[in-house]
């Protein structure tokens, strides 16, 4: 605000000059106005006359005085004054700085917002785990960001659909169906060997269990008819793959069309029941759920693979469909559709992310793990390839996080069954406290997760210290009322506020709007996080340096007006991570 104000100054500044000839004309490189980083050096300071000097040809400290003197200083600036080799310092007047809390409490929670993307539609696709198992704490640090940055861009007006893709079409989802099936089949005292690359946690064993209770022996099937003539297992010396998919033909041919369908339902309804709930308990909804199988059944794959094959981008080869990508940036070739038939993966993500455009999105957003980041150049390529452009998908990858407990790394493999569950996660260290240190750092970059220091209740924990924070104000207007001290949000003279705690947290509090669109434009929420930090500890260090009501009744209201709007800010930052503004702790 502000900072935009005194952009516009020194762009004006910059014209004059041009036209009196001491700049070259046509100058439009914009100034750069960043926050002084000393409260002695004023409020913003610019490097405008050091980039410039050279155009001019004059020292940078004559150019700053000529654009100070260029400037038409407003009466919301108290001094412009040149500093160094030529910085040029803005110093507000108080009334600027008091101005923000009107500001904030006439806004309350929509205060921090805009209309930046106004009339831009993003759709956004995150977390998206195949339902062959339980989210697990990977999977809550893509569901964290994905929503804090859906809320991010939803503050500043664009119009955000949020969606989960049901990967469930494809042979994973096949091998979790088979999976149940033989924990079926040995619950029933068949003695059937489960092979190594099964899914093996629990949850199978519960879906097999419950599959029993509902279909007693219906899909009972003799161990003999089950192995007859299958290739050798991984224990044989066999090849494990080949094993499962032999066996996944063997089901498919006992059970029948019907009773395989249901077998398979059992199991990725179960899962994805969990997933939801999991995901809603995290503070995270989507506005759809879209399963890949529809894709098939509406026959969207085959008219990608027409689409792609009138542009000539496919070809055949030995019975298998293949997309020229290396034409278009990527490593090499990929296939769309194997020898048996088969589409692959690959086929049903291009025809989803072409149905994603066609539904009318400006720009698609994906959040994928870190493993994915081969994926992106293939994907990009098929959408130009199929006549749009690689602009229009950004796709965002999230680092791996591990949990450290007791120094120990804990495994998080779904098909072995040794995973740390993202609702153990937040059973343990709280909702508020999970999303917030997945939040912490950039989502390139490893996260490693540390569940002492997520249980402590200490000013060491980040997440405490800034609910804390929003806290320690409600207590204090707990004792307002108490001592039946009026706390008003009607204007009132703020001049007092000249403490240089306030001042401090005047500006503060003035950057929460542009870091809210900065954290938006870069798809950044780590950055409401630690500007969060920053206002907990001006405030905590203000609450311990100046008392908010045994002091004269104008300065008492002003400092309550000035917490007031110091816990909207905290609420409404929070807000965007999905964390609680507790009024208690």
């Amino acid at each position: 605000m502000v900072k935009s104000e005194i952009t516009q100054l020194l762009q004006q500044a910059l014209h004059i000059l041009a036209d009196q000839g001491v700049l070259p004309a046509g100058t439009s490189t914009p100034p750069q106005v960043t926050a002084a980083r000393q409260p002695e050096q004023g409020d913003f300071a610019s490097n405008v006359a050091l980039m410039y000097a050279k155009a001019a040809g004059l020292p940078p400290r004559e150019l700053a005085g000529r654009l100070v003197a260029a400037c038409r200083q407003p009466d919301w600036l108290a001094d412009i004054d040149i500093a160094g080799p030529g910085f040029i310092n803005f110093r507000l007047a108080a009334q600027q700085h008091t101005a923000i809390i009107r500001k904030i409490l006439d806004a309350g929670a929509q205060f921090g917002c805009s209309q930046l993307g106004q009339g831009q539609r993003v759709h956004l696709e995150f977390v998206s785990a195949n339902p062959t198992g339980p989210l697990h704490i990977g999977h809550g640090r893509g569901a964290a960001y994905g929503s804090a940055v859906a809320h991010l861009l939803a503050a500043v007006g664009y119009t955000v659909h949020t969606e989960y893709y049901v990967n469930d079409a494809g042979r994973q989802m096949d091998i979790l169906a088979v999976s149940v099936w033989l924990r079926y089949l040995q619950q029933l005292g068949e003695s059937v060997p489960f092979p190594a690359n099964g899914y093996q946690g629990d949850y199978v064993q519960d879906i097999a269990a419950a599959l029993r209770q509902t279909h007693a022996g219906q899909y009972r099937q003799p161990v003999a008819g089950v192995l007859a003539d299958l290739p050798p297992d991984q224990a044989s010396g066999g090849d494990k793959e080949r094993y499962i998919d032999a066996l996944i033909a063997r089901a498919k041919h006992l059970l029948g069309t019907t009773d395989y369908r249901t077998v398979f339902m059992a199991g990725r309804d179960r899962i994805l029941e969990d997933i939801r709930d999991d995901l809603a308990n995290f503070c995270v909804t989507y506005d759809q759920w879209y399963p890949e199988q529809d894709l098939f059944d509406q026959g969207k794959v085959q008219q990608a693979l027409a689409q792609l094959e009138d542009t000539g981008y496919l070809y055949w080869q030995e019975g298998v469909c293949w997309f020229r990508s290396r034409a278009l940036g990527d490593e090499k070739d990929r296939v769309l559709v194997r020898e048996n038939g088969q589409p692959t993966y690959f086929a049903s993500d291009v025809a989803y992310h072409l149905e994603r455009l066609a539904r009318g999105y400006t720009r698609l957003i994906n959040i994928w793990g870190a493993d994915h980041h081969g994926y992106v150049p293939r994907v990009k390529a098929a959408l130009q390839a199929a006549g749009r452009t690689a602009e229009e998908l950004t796709v965002l990858l999230v680092q791996f996080a591990s949990l450290y407990e007791q120094g120990e790394r804990q495994a998080m493999s779904t098909r072995s069954g040794e995973f740390v569950t993202l609702r153990s996660l937040y059973d343990d260290v709280g909702v508020d406290a999970a999303r917030f240190f997945y939040l912490m750092r950039r989502s390139d970059q490893h996260l490693a997760f540390d569940l002492t220091l997520a249980r402590s209740q200490s000013n060491d924990n980040p997440v405490y210290y800034v609910q804390y924070a929003h806290a320690r104000i409600c207590a204090v207007l707990r004792q307002a009322a108490e001592q039946r001290v009026a706390v008003t949000t009607a204007p009132a003279p703020l001049a007092a506020l000249t403490d240089p705690h306030e001042i401090s947290l005047l500006k503060c509090l003035a950057r929460y709007p542009e870091v809210v669109v900065r954290a938006a434009q870069e798809l950044a929420p780590h950055q409401v996080t630690h500007y969060l930090r920053d206002l907990a500890r001006e405030l905590h260090t203000y609450y311990n340096a100046c008392p908010f009501l045994a002091v004269a009744a104008t300065l008492r209201t002003a400092r309550l007006q000035l917490i007031l709007a110091i816990r909207q800010v905290l609420r409404n930052g929070l807000g965007l991570l999905g964390v609680s503004a507790p009024e208690r702790m």
